[in-house]
């Protein structure tokens, strides 16, 4: 399924899960490879071995959030996705706003991680496309060097922030992204999450680019986390929420 140039970091403390990863992973053709510690991960990211790790919340030493958050300061393109046997919604936030790029709940279906694992991967490939300057999704298309947006091929106007808003979102499909993420990555790093200031702009966006803005096909809602972008031509992923829920 996937081509061999895809390496992924497995780490993960308990040996079984480890292992069942492992034999099932391999099959789709990612190219596995295993640590177990902190100090193991953090020296494999610095040599550029991997394109995604599967990271453990329970690893021991600082724990898997910190690892998370030191990983992503080595790694800015890095895929990071987190296993968790909790479901509770604060320690994903708390996963998320580290760097993670998506958190997997345990014990989760084979099929659940290989899409989640394609949607890590596909962000890679958009942030890749993006250097030339042109973002594309569904009948949308972002200039961003032009600073241009297209709807259906008609250009439509956006405000600044709007615009803005709208690339993070892009360059960012099918990743579940925080209001904290959101607001640092269009007002700046020192923004504080307001999500009722950023869900008026969410909403006024969907205007400009959804059919029905209110049965949105791009931007949907991520229940206690904040919204993900995702491609309606594209590969469906299935897991996704689209009910009221924190945002």
């Amino acid at each position: 399924m996937f081509p061999e140039q895809y390496h992924v970091g497995l780490v993960v403390e308990d040996l079984a899960l480890r292992q069942v990863l492992h034999t099932s992973l391999k099959t789709t053709g990612f190219d596995l490879r295993e640590v177990c510690t902190e100090e193991e991960a953090l020296a494999a990211a610095a040599e550029n071995r991997y394109d995604v790790v599967l990271l453990d919340f329970n690893l021991p030493g600082s724990g898997g959030v910190e690892v998370c958050r030191r990983l992503r300061l080595l790694s800015p393109r890095l895929g990071i996705v987190m296993i968790s046997a909790a479901q509770d919604p604060e320690e994903h936030v708390r996963a998320l706003e580290a760097g993670a790029d998506d958190v997997v709940t345990a014990p989760f279906r084979f099929r659940e991680m290989v899409a989640r694992l394609s949607a890590v991967l596909r962000r890679a490939h958009v942030e890749g496309l993006s250097k030339a300057g042109v973002l594309r999704a569904g009948n949308l298309k972002v200039d961003v060097e032009r600073r241009m947006f297209w709807r259906a091929a008609q250009p439509v106007h956006l405000s600044p922030k709007e615009f803005d808003l709208l690339v993070v979102f892009m360059k960012n499909q099918g990743v579940p992204l925080t209001h904290l993420r959101l607001h640092r990555a269009v007002w700046g790093p020192d923004a504080r999450s307001n999500p009722a200031y950023l869900r008026s702009y969410v909403k006024a966006l969907r205007q400009k680019i959804e059919e029905d803005p209110a049965n949105p096909q791009y931007i949907l809602t991520e229940p206690w986390v904040g919204y993900v972008f995702q491609d309606p031509l594209g590969p469906e992923l299935s897991y996704r929420s689209t009910e009221n829920g924190f945002a």
